[in-house]
């Protein structure tokens, strides 16, 4: 099966490839010696606005665009100093003064402590800019500047201060801005005070971005980069092989297989900041606490969602769903890729694949099996027949659905898969509670609190339907204990001492179930980039990490006597993934807009 995958995924790109002549194409201008970079992407910008956008593409862009008070290190993706250079905390931890650098924005104009005031004033003023990040302001009581100083008084203290996900937006640009919700911000060239500036967007085609030469780190090494937008990743993947791209990420296996054995491409395949697990529907309820949705009785004891936990051979999903490129998770939701924060369970505490112990949990519970070898409830009046909710077009959901199902017969259970597209999916799954199971995941920020508190009581749907970004309509008192405790606790070995306790709370009770994380898999082509670096530098991510450094650090080849490396690209220009007659099979990686209301990091 896996090597069937890895075939049909490559007679995709080969397709692709001799259907070039059909594909819509944009004609570049000379590039004159610029050095050009162009980034594929299966996702196009839902909004240049930074207070609007939230699919990970537009805040990737973002990313490269502007500044942050802090951005992770580049070797431990701790909080390091961005715009502000320092910063200091009163004793009781609920003011915080951040002193602004000086530095330029790229029109020349002085970065002020009032521009991060205005930012951040805007956003708990109006309801249109907390579209976007919202949530890191909730707690903001007061945000005001003292010359270079920018002084933040919170409400209670909050331990993720430093991990702000918001950008910080030029003042004296953004103030005349009279209607946000509906400000497209498609003025060029834009004024950032990252790495890059934005000078031309067409719509689901591609942006374009120049090197910033105000940047306080100094302007970049390339003259301009370009993110290039398709709409299948086999489209991508044909563009990255011709040439028409230099990078691509966020490949599924077989996508990342069918590109292994190209000479011209470096294939990156590191750890992740990702992971996949199954959201249990045990008794969803609204912030309220009424019940809501149709989800299986039996999912609320949390001896059957154990007994499910025993019946999965997580290794052998990694081995034969993820072609053994991820990496099974005997924990819970943060990636072993943060050090500080990731917690695995040993000894007993340990969940091993362990069917007949599954079997047993069930059996002493009191779920008999009946003539057909399907369970049935204490009482013997419903079958243990649980729904799996996958999204569509899908096709290793598809083969974890096979999986699952297999696994769960073994103890009794029987499993039917449910396809729901992504917005349906969302609904279901986070508002209206109408799935048993469904599969779910998370790309996790260097500081994983927001994760984490889509596990609290607040973030179930409100009565009247409205969804509060919950991923498991989890509400328990040891959890929210522990996670105000997290967030008051300002010392970061302590605190992440108490981050773990939470991450083995949701292991042992069950809501989730953490099946893998999985790998960061990435392609470029050596004949256009000399060097990128990752975040963090030692064997780290590429696109779609937690910072702009991939992206300031990365070196173009130098132009050949052709000039072809230094424009970056084939002679035919940019390759627009829209192509006719083709059929084109969408494996998962397909980028996709935000799952949840939550900061700018969390999308699928």
């Amino acid at each position: 099966m896996r090597k069937w995958f890895a075939r049909l995924a490559a007679l995709g790109v080969a397709l692709l490839v001799a259907g070039q002549g059909t594909t819509a194409a944009l004609a570049q201008e000379p590039a004159a010696g610029k050095k050009i970079i162009r980034v594929g992407a299966t996702q196009s910008m839902d909004s240049m606005n930074p207070f609007l956008a939230v699919r990970l593409i537009s805040t990737s862009i973002h990313r490269w665009m502007y500044g942050f008070l802090t951005v992770p290190d580049s070797k431990t993706l701790a909080p390091s100093p961005d715009l502000a250079e320092s910063w200091s905390t009163s004793e009781d931890g609920l003011t915080w003064t951040f002193k602004i650098r000086q530095a330029k924005w790229s029109d020349g104009q002085p970065i002020t402590a009032e521009d991060a005031a205005w930012t951040f004033n805007k956003m708990m003023t109006d309801d249109a800019a907390k579209t976007a990040n919202g949530p890191a302001v909730e707690n903001f009581e007061s945000v005001t500047a003292n010359g270079q100083d920018l002084i933040i008084k919170l409400k209670a203290p909050q331990a993720s201060m430093l991990d702000n996900p918001v950008p910080i937006m030029p003042k004296h640009v953004w103030e005349k801005v009279t209607d946000m919700a509906n400000y497209d911000a498609e003025v060029y060239p834009t004024v950032s005070s990252g790495p890059y500036f934005a000078v031309e967007h067409k719509k689901d085609q591609y942006v374009k971005l120049q090197a910033n030469p105000n940047y306080w780190r100094g302007k970049p090494k390339i003259d301009e980069l370009q993110v290039i937008f398709y709409d299948n990743p086999q489209a991508a993947i044909a563009g990255l092989k011709n040439g028409d791209i230099d990078l691509l990420g966020r490949m599924s296996p077989p996508e990342f297989e069918a590109i292994q054995n190209d000479p011209n491409i470096v294939a990156w395949n590191q750890q992740g900041r990702r992971s996949a697990y199954l959201q249990i529907n045990h008794g969803a309820t609204t912030s309220d606490g009424k019940p809501v949705g149709d989800g299986h009785p039996a999912l609320k004891d949390q001896k059957v969602r154990q007994a499910l936990h025993y019946a999965i051979d997580k290794q052998k999903l990694v081995d034969e769903v993820q072609n053994g490129l991820a990496k099974p998770a005997d924990g819970s939701i943060v990636p072993p890729m943060y050090q500080d924060f990731f917690w695995e369970a040993t000894g007993d505490t340990k969940v091993t694949y362990d069917p007949a112990k599954a079997n047993q949990i069930l059996d002493d519970a009191g779920y008999k099996k009946g003539p057909d070898g399907i369970r049935t409830m204490p009482d013997g009046k419903r079958k243990l027949e649980f729904r799996f909710s996958i999204h569509t077009d899908t096709p290793i959901e598809d083969k974890l659905a096979e999986y699952l199902t297999g696994f769960f017969k073994e103890i009794g259970i029987s499993l039917t898969t449910k396809k729901l597209d992504s917005s349906k999916f969302t609904e279901e799954t986070g508002v209206t509670g109408l799935f048993d199971i469904a599969i779910s995941g998370w790309s996790v920020n260097p500081d994983p609190e927001e994760v984490l508190a889509t596990h609290l009581c607040s973030r179930r749907p409100s009565p009247t339907g409205e969804g509060g970004g919950t991923e498991s309509f989890y509400c328990d008192e040891t959890f929210e204990k522990l996670y105000k405790e997290q967030q008051k606790e300002l010392d970061r070995a302590k605190r992440a001492e108490i981050i773990k306790k939470m991450q083995e709370r949701l292991y042992t009770d069950a809501p989730i179930i953490a099946i893998y994380y999985t790998n960061d898999l990435e392609g470029y082509r050596k004949d256009r980039i000399a060097s990128i670096t990752p975040i963090p530098e030692d064997n780290g991510i590429l696109y779609g990490g937690s910072s702009y450094w991939p992206f300031y650090t990365v070196e173009a080849v130098e132009t050949s006597a052709s000039g072809a490396s230094s424009e970056g690209g084939s002679s035919t220009g940019v390759i627009l993934g829209v192509v006719g007659g083709v059929v084109v099979i969408a494996l998962a990686g397909f980028l996709l807009s935000r799952r949840r209301k939550s900061t700018a990091d969390e999308r699928e």
